[in-house]
């Protein structure tokens, strides 16, 4: 079964994934930029991903992600979608943190990485834009 061609945009800005404790209220400058935020409660952890720059210092978190937002909105019995991005990243040996919603789905890669990225997934036959 061949894998879908997807397309693809590059959001502007630059984004943090930051890990709180499990029992932390969701902070206040979550989403505080206009730009894509996410966040995820587990018994383990609360995680945030938002603009770099409205991480507070002293949080802990991994900067310099970029995303990439599949065009959506995808349904639900799709099949392969996030195989379809990561396996030619996983190739190229670029690490991806994915975040999904309920229309779609984004790929976050280090801002070092993302021109590889992008060739890569052009190279899958995937199309890419700018936002």
């Amino acid at each position: 079964m061949s894998k879908p061609c997807l397309s693809l945009q590059l959001l502007e800005g630059t984004l943090a994934v930051c890990r709180l404790a499990p029992e932390d209220p969701v902070p206040s400058w979550a989403f505080s930029a206009g730009l894509m935020g996410s966040v995820t409660r587990t018994t383990e952890e609360l995680s945030v991903v938002c603009s770099e720059a409205s991480v507070p210092l002293g949080v802990r978190c991994e900067r310099g992600w970029r995303a990439l937002k599949v065009q959506g909105p995808l349904a639900f019995n799709l099949t392969g979608i996030l195989d379809a991005l990561t396996d030619p990243l996983a190739q190229t040996g670029i690490s991806i943190f994915a975040v999904s919603t309920f229309d779609t789905d984004y790929l976050l890669v280090r801002e070092a990485q993302l021109e590889a990225a992008m060739a890569a997934l052009r190279a899958a036959g995937h199309s890419l834009g700018a936002a």
